[in-house]
């Protein structure tokens, strides 16, 4: 109480704008230490970890303290990895994301820590793709182990930018694949043994491409038949109609005729 009172007596005494200026340095402070009340958070060997393993989170903490070095979000049922989740944590470098249910990766899940960030686990959730964009740039070791991969180009050109954890790089399977010959394959085997995912897409494209001209191709085709037999039909009709008009020889007679009798 009596520290309390100091620090009111010390405030009074200040000006205006060393109040403000205090008020302000608190604030960042505040930002800086808060603790979501889901985590713990602690200091070792003055790093600031936060603990937030197996307390049944559903999302990524909002309120994380801006020095979080490490930060341990294992075992809980989050689904979503969104744009910017992580944007406030320059110091991040350990991230762990194992053990939970984890579908989606923004392609900006991972912008403001791509330079510090060394370690990334996203062991054991039940990812299947991830856009291009969202590991890029990023320098950390990274384990994509136990995931439910769909292997294809994408994936293909994904892993081409990062460094997997080579621990457990033969634990990236290919749940299902553009072939199904390569499902139940350890993803770095297929490739090694030369095989090359963008070429089937590309192929893919060109046959879907081919499908797609040739059912225009045909509909103009038979368009030009209809149109040609329709013009046909009316011809004919037309030719008829004019057989059965009267001859211009036949008219002139019966004008002469007619003129005689009167």
């Amino acid at each position: 109480r009596e520290a309390v009172n100091e620090w009111q007596q010390s405030l009074r005494c200040k000006s205006s704008a060393e109040k403000m200026l205090f008020l302000g340095f608190l604030v960042i402070l505040f930002a800086f230490l808060s603790c979501p009340t889901s985590c713990h958070c602690v200091e070792k060997n003055g790093l600031t970890v936060v603990q937030c393993m197996s307390r049944n989170l559903e999302k990524i903490p909002a309120d994380l303290p801006r020095d979080t070095v490490i930060l341990l979000l294992a075992s809980n049922h989050i689904t979503h990895i969104p744009h910017h989740a992580f944007k406030e944590l320059h110091y991040l470098q350990e991230l762990d994301l194992s053990n939970n249910e984890i579908k989606t990766v923004d392609a900006g899940a991972f912008q403001g820590v791509f330079d510090s960030l060394l370690v990334l686990d996203l062991s054991n959730n039940r990812i299947k793709s991830v856009p291009k964009e969202a590991f890029a740039r990023l320098r950390a070791k990274i384990s994509l182990s136990n995931n439910p991969w769909h292997c294809e180009c994408t994936l293909q050109e994904v892993l081409r930018e990062l460094q997997l954890d080579p621990e457990t790089v033969n634990e990236v399977m290919c749940h299902t694949a553009v072939k199904e010959e390569y499902a139940g394959k350890p993803l770095i085997q297929v490739l090694d043994s030369g095989i090359n995912f963008c070429n089937f897409h590309h192929k893919t494209t060109d046959v879907a491409m081919f499908v797609t001209m040739f059912g225009w191709f045909t509909m103009v085709i038979a368009y030009v038949i209809y149109y040609v037999r329709h013009n046909q039909e009316d011809a004919r009709r037309h030719l008829e109609y004019l057989k059965s008009l009267p001859s211009s020889s036949q008219i002139s007679k019966d004008f002469d005729t007619i003129s005689t009798v009167l």
